[in-house]
């Protein structure tokens, strides 16, 4: 698109330039989250509530299969985004090439991955026995479009760390529509269930893909693609998988401990597995202004610190976790406020409303707490200290999360117990931040990185 502003954040006012380019990311997200949204909406009017909870049992499964790959991705973003800040336009290049190639394995391999495994993994979280066969139709089908789903995020990511946040958003609006004209078709048309919910979701995931990647093989700015040259280089992979593998590991052990969470949820009910479900998809909306400021953040500092512009990168860091929190907290009151009728609009069942009310009024008044999390982390992969987020999450969001519900559920089996996990989690993991943020040189760690990997280059 003619005009499109690309985003220098070494340059001009920081505070502005971080709004501007978190809207593009903020509407995306809002987008996404729509038709996410959208899915379970006409699932849970049209098809009732086992159907909306087959498809919400699949969410942490679909998390754990794309999220360390995914997380491996953005440190691609960060090597991109700090040698544009330096001006190396041929690293720029070999990262953008290395990044797809990444991308197609990864894709590749979680399709066979999720088509041979579904059943296994869902009887193993204890799914119940009466939503089993649309759980995995689901996620089967979702399986077999899994390539598109992490190529448009890897392709996202690239024009977003060469600081272009427009034409993900174009692309994504384009996706969102196409996906949620499909449920209707596929659903209420052709009654098709809910393969057909995830046909739907595969289908625009797989447009949106297209899209952009047409963009970056036509573009004539600093991040073009050229088929041909899609491989390995073997130093800059490294250097991706150094920044990116502890954010892999971190969304793995997320994943897997959310997975202990639905188990557990998954043990009283199919109407409390329905309530889980159509909580997740309003909480999904307070989760829009973090990654939205996390993805501007590791953006923001990743350039700037390539370019050593160690001040502008810590006014852009203080305000942008200002921002993040603030407008997440707000989501989170809102929510508190309207969650019977937000709830309602998914299905009109008494106990699947009750269950996701008792959810949304444990959890949504800590969402800044969760916002403070998310957007320190971004800040810390931008300066290449992805390991730090990679520590805390995996101590607080994993090894003690799993400790408490084992340790709850075996005192009282109540769903209470499950939902305070959150709240208990997200305020331990934000403690621990604050105090690293605080006391550390995070400033430098991704130049004293780039040295030691310049002798590798040159060895």
């Amino acid at each position: 698109m003619a005009g499109t502003r690309i985003i220098n954040f070494t340059q001009g006012n920081l505070k502005k330039d971080i709004v501007f380019f978190s809207i593009p990311l903020f509407l995306g997200n809002l987008f996404q989250q729509l038709y996410n949204t959208a899915d379970s909406l006409i699932v849970g009017n049209t098809l009732g509530a086992e159907a909306l909870a087959s498809v919400a049992s699949s969410g942490s499964l679909i998390f754990m299969m794309t999220g360390f790959f995914q997380g491996v991705a953005t440190g691609a973003g960060v090597v991109i985004g700090k040698y544009i800040g330096s001006g190396d336009k041929d690293k720029v290049e070999k990262a953008i090439h290395t990044d797809l190639a990444f991308g197609l394995f990864s894709g590749v391999l979680l399709t066979i991955l999720g088509v041979v495994f579904t059943p296994t993994i869902l009887r193993w979280m204890k799914t119940p026995e009466n939503i089993m066969p649309g759980s995995v139709t689901y996620f089967r089908i979702f399986s077999m479009g899994i390539l598109f789903c992490l190529m448009y995020n890897i392709t996202m990511g690239i024009m977003n760390a060469t600081g272009d946040s427009t034409h993900p958003l174009e692309y994504l609006i384009i996706s969102s529509i196409t996906n949620i004209v499909l449920d209707i078709f596929f659903i209420k048309v052709l009654h098709t269930g809910v393969g057909g919910a995830a046909a739907a979701t595969t289908i625009g995931q797989g447009l949106s893909f297209l899209l952009s990647m047409r963009r970056l093989l036509k573009s004539k700015e600093i991040y073009k693609v050229q088929l041909r040259k899609i491989s390995f280089c073997p130093p800059i992979l490294k250097e991706i998988i150094k920044y990116g593998l502890p954010s892999g590991v971190q969304n793995s052990v997320i994943a897997i401990a959310n997975l202990v969470v639905q188990t557990n949820i998954n043990t009283f009910s199919s109407t409390a597995v329905a309530g889980s479900g159509a909580y997740s998809k309003i909480e999904g909306f307070a989760f829009i202004p973090i990654n939205a400021f996390a993805m501007a953040l590791s953006t923001c500092i990743s350039q700037n610190l390539g370019a050593k512009n160690y001040k502008r990168a810590k006014e852009g860091a203080l305000f942008g976790i200002m921002l993040c929190v603030l407008l997440s907290e707000t989501i989170g009151v809102l929510f508190y406020i309207f969650a019977p009728k937000a709830i309602a609009l998914f299905n009109q069942d008494p106990e699947v409303i009750k269950f996701g009310v008792k959810q949304a009024h444990t959890e949504a008044l800590f969402y800044c707490l969760l916002a403070l999390s998310h957007s320190i982390a971004g800040v810390m992969r931008g300066a290449g200290k992805a390991i730090v987020p990679m520590a805390v999450m995996l101590g607080a969001w994993c090894v003690f999360r799993v400790s408490y519900i084992t340790v709850a559920i075996s005192i009282s089996h109540t769903i209470t117990l499950v939902y305070w996990a959150y709240p208990i989690t997200w305020s331990l993991s934000s403690i621990i931040f604050i105090i690293y943020m605080c006391s550390s040189d995070w400033l430098h760690g991704l130049e004293h990185k780039s040295s030691r990997l310049e002798k590798s280059y040159e060895a």
